[in-house]
């Protein structure tokens, strides 16, 4: 089980880096990236992944144009042992700069193929370790990092070619490992108890002009964080710890599905901030991106060797459109922040937002209720 891996001093156990120092079936090791540019016309998501208990390693690209058609292509393949040149078929990451720059390029595939590049503008923020139990398991262990950037390149659909300008084109990335529910489902086993209720999610990384503010907030059915997180990283490197998050979401009415957010916190020295989020474009990525219980692509799931498929959705089919209020929701992002003195600050990125079952402090009262 030895790769060209091995030759590097990278090892973390006492094997070759193709097995995991776990034996959990739910091993990962994931990038994310978003790109867009501030228009609320066009929003690209995309992302590789490698499951090596489950033998596989698959991608994604998502392009939705107007909240109203979403493009999806998968690909998937057997795993293999070379960490060091990620690709899948024809889908690639090279990083050029580690923690700094890399390129993405889809060979053309059914009319879509892609040519980006990634420079980060600040440098990637280490998070909070993420961990979850359900009864006595642990399901969720993961650490992540989140970088935002800018964007350069081209994207091709069906025969279209949209020029990706880094001076307009800007997104986050992040990078993730360790345990999550991935592949094939499970046997259930024993009913949990309590039975699960719900999550609400909220993740926000914006940059500004000075700095990256990233914000990472999972809260249970009564309110309870389970993971709280605010940092901003300064231009010359500097982290600065943010206050506990007092947010709000608008949602549409009759709906989940978020218009935006503002939110109140502190800095390091206590001064209150306020942030106002706003969503310009809404893409559920758990239509093709494979997130929270997709049914037509599955993170980790065999399909077979060198697998590739094109879909195609319409959000406002309503096969579609009804799948939506139950997954995480990713919005082209504009922010304002108010700092302590009273300066108003611009920034752009991603609103991920998911309000899933019950969530007390939102008057969600159980899986359907909606807001007034």
């Amino acid at each position: 089980m030895l790769g060209p891996t091995d030759e590097f001093p990278v090892h973390q156990t006492a094997a070759p880096i193709a097995w995991p120092g776990t034996s959990d079936r739910n091993f990962y090791d994931r990038s994310y990236f978003n790109a867009h540019d501030r228009t609320g016309e066009i929003f690209v998501i995309t992302g590789i992944g490698y499951y090596p208990n489950l033998g596989v390693k698959d991608a994604f690209v998502l392009v939705n144009r107007g909240g109203t058609t979403h493009t999806a292509v998968h690909l998937s393949d057997a795993i293999d042992n070379d960490r060091l040149h990620q690709h899948v078929g024809g889908y690639r990451v090279e990083v050029s700069e580690p923690l700094r720059s890399l390129r993405i390029t889809l060979d053309e595939i059914d009319g879509v193929a892609a040519d980006l590049s990634f420079t980060g503008l600040f440098d990637a923020l280490q998070e909070m370790p993420h961990v979850m139990r359900t009864g006595q398991r642990i399901t969720l262990d993961a650490q992540r990092f989140a970088q935002l950037g800018s964007w350069q390149g081209h994207l091709v659909i069906d025969g279209e070619e949209i020029a990706v300008d880094p001076a307009t084109w800007i997104g986050s990335r992040d990078r993730s490992w360790g345990i999550r529910p991935v592949g094939e489902p499970e046997p259930a086993g024993r009913p949990a108890d309590p039975p699960f209720e719900g999550m609400w999610w909220t993740y926000i990384p914006m940059a500004f002009d000075d700095f990256q503010l990233v914000l990472i907030v999972q809260e249970a059915p009564d309110g309870f964080r389970s993971l709280n997180d605010c940092s901003r990283v300064w231009k010359d490197g500097r982290v600065e710890q943010l206050g506990w998050p007092r947010i709000a979401v608008d949602y549409r009415s009759g709906t989940r599905i978020p218009t935006g957010a503002s939110i109140d916190m502190t800095d390091a020295t206590g001064g209150p901030l306020h942030l106002d989020v706003s969503s310009l474009l809404a893409a559920p990525i758990h239509v093709g991106g494979g997130y929270g219980g997709d049914p037509d692509w599955t993170h980790g799931l065999w399909k077979g060797a060198d697998f590739t498929e094109r879909r195609t959705y319409d959000l406002a089919d309503p096969a579609v459109a009804g799948r939506i209020p139950f997954g995480v929701i990713d919005h082209v992002g504009r922010a304002v922040l108010r700092e302590a003195d009273g300066t108003t600050r611009e920034g752009w990125g991603l609103f991920e937002h998911g309000a899933l079952g019950r969530h007390d402090p939102s008057g969600f009262a159980d899986w359907l209720s909606v807001a007034p």
